[in-house]
């Protein structure tokens, strides 16, 4: 499975760097190609030469190499791999890869690198643990990191003992068998275009108010994200949300309901739409240039009009209306009816209704209960997390069209 397949190997500065040696012999063994590149601290624990003699390939530690640039090149050598594989993974380098951070090679690597990056994260369980760590770690998933381990055991310090563990070389080669594994594997959506919306608008009544929806835009996200491991081209055209964009998604951010709408045909024709967006329904027909004051006259009074029905636009367009069509209905009372309703009046396939009463705690939340309701018929999903909801959607999407 990982004949010539191409690894480039980042190892970064901890004493868990001797496992890398072993991890580069594994891989050799089972054909693949590897370079390696070390940092500076690495080379503290582990030697270039050792590294060098077991991937029989150059090891490049500098960023400022004026051969190895010439030869290769931090940019091109952040590309020409299938794979990128960070083991160790230091809190360090988590750190600065998440914040965009690079002033030395490996950094710079995973800064200009396109290919996919897995780590196996090394460290104190403290450092682990540790918030900032947890929020880095956070961030790179979302932005299409994958991770292995860390394992719980023993660490170098003695008697410290708990997360941290940098997982073994077999089980990072099975992490690097089973994503290619999963890259070879057919994607149900490939070759689909789809358009999603999430997230709410703002309507703006004077430069500094504004009426809106509380959603948060986490389950159009997660759809989105879905959409995308699933082989599609997606466009997410997104309200005001405080949301990374997801992984190999194309995001387009808009504040207003007419943005939206005018996003969202800019990006037909689609095979699919799924317009998860909580859009304001209404804004002020007239918008102050100025922020309105307090005066003599008391509350002042707002006209309202009418924004644009995206959904109902995307579900009647005379051309370019999708093979597949899914709206999202956030009810308070009378969900079912209200979604069966909304079925018929906007001309969608599909409605994927829940109750948003505050009790449930969905609008902004990370779980979901929903129905999904067709003409066809009413299927009952349980309380899920908003990312298996998101799965299950793709996959009822994915039969949909056959």
């Amino acid at each position: 499975m990982l004949a010539e397949k191409r690894i480039l190997l980042i190892i970064a500065g901890g004493i868990a760097a001797y496992k890398s040696l072993d991890l580069i012999r594994r891989l050799r063994e089972r054909g693949a190609r590897v370079r390696v590149v070390m940092t500076e601290a690495a080379t503290k624990f582990v030697t270039p030469l050792s590294a060098g003699a077991l991937s029989e390939n150059r090891v490049f530690t500098d960023l400022f190499d004026l051969t190895g640039e010439n030869e290769i090149g931090h940019i091109r050598l952040s590309r020409e791999a299938d794979l990128v594989v960070v083991a160790p993974a230091t809190a360090n380098l988590l750190a600065k890869a998440a914040n965009g951070l690079c002033d030395d090679l490996a950094s710079n690597v995973l800064l200009a690198t396109d290919k996919p990056v897995l780590a196996a994260p090394a460290m104190n369980p403290r450092m682990w643990a540790h918030p900032a760590t947890r929020r880095n770690a956070a961030r790179l998933s979302a932005d299409g990191w994958r991770f292995v381990g860390p394992n719980v055991g023993s660490m170098a310090e003695r008697g410290e003992e708990g997360a941290g563990r940098m997982s073994e070389p077999l089980e990072i080669v099975a992490a690097i068998e089973a994503y290619f594994a999963e890259a070879a594997a057919p994607k149900p959506l490939a070759g689909r275009k789809i358009v999603v919306t999430a997230g709410p608008t703002h309507e703006p009544i004077d430069p500094v108010r504004y009426i809106a929806n509380r959603s948060s835009g986490k389950q159009g996200f997660a759809v989105a994200a879905a959409l995308a491991e699933a082989g599609a081209t997606v466009t997410l055209v997104s309200g005001p949300v405080g949301l990374p964009d997801p992984a190999g998604v194309r995001v387009v951010r808009v504040e207003t309901a007419r943005e939206m709408r005018d996003a969202v045909e800019a990006a037909l024709p689609a095979d699919v739409a799924v317009m998860a967006a909580a859009v304001a329904d209404w804004r002020v027909a007239s918008e102050a240039a100025e922020k309105i004051k307090k005066g003599p006259g008391g509350v002042p009074t707002l006209a309202f009009v009418e924004n644009p029905d995206i959904l109902a636009g995307v579900g009647r367009h005379p051309t370019m209306r999708p093979k597949l069509v899914v709206g999202f209905a956030a009810e308070t009372e009378n969900l079912l009816a209200n979604a069966r309703a909304k079925l018929d009046k906007k001309g969608a396939d599909l409605i994927v209704a829940n109750d948003v009463s505050p009790e449930t705690g969905i609008m902004g939340g990370d779980r979901n209960t929903v129905r999904i309701v067709a003409a066809d018929g009413i299927t009952e999903w349980p309380d899920l997390p908003k990312d298996e909801v998101a799965a299950r959607l793709v996959a009822l999407i994915a039969g949909r069209l056959g």
